[in-house]
């Protein structure tokens, strides 16, 4: 796997946000899953292809361990930071963390499976591991 970290940056709008303009803790797990498409996308690895191959594959998150340490509030620019942890057979590991400026906001580490559009698992194609 590679020490490459993806980096996407995120504005906190209103919609993303309590009444008091902190933002729900929903909301990360859409940040994070924004995180990880585009890892992937700059990877080459596109949900579309996937979906187009003879055999169609999709990812699903299996196991996902969050942890928030400090809210996030409305205006707010951060950055959803992805690391491509291990892959192996069906599964991929991904660790992320969501910063504004020199804060750690919050982080997760996330289990995602490749699997058939029937729900069954399905081996990593070796073409897609190893662009990781």
């Amino acid at each position: 796997m590679s020490d490459k970290t993806f980096t996407l940056p995120i504005r906190i709008y209103y919609e993303d946000t309590d009444f008091s303009g902190v933002v729900y803790h929903a909301a990360y797990l859409k940040f994070f899953e924004r995180g990880r498409t585009e890892a992937l996308r700059e990877t080459g690895v596109h949900h579309s292809e996937l979906l187009g191959r003879e055999e169609p594959l999709a990812f699903t998150v299996r196991k996902m361990t969050t942890e928030w340490l400090v809210p996030a509030k409305i205006d707010d620019m951060l950055e959803v930071r992805t690391r491509f942890v291990e892959a192996k057979g069906a599964r991929m590991t991904l660790s992320q963390e969501i910063w504004r400026e020199e804060t750690l906001l919050a982080r997760a580490e996330v289990e995602a499976a490749c699997m058939s559009l029937e729900g069954r698992p399905r081996r990593l194609p070796p073409d897609i591991i190893a662009r990781f």
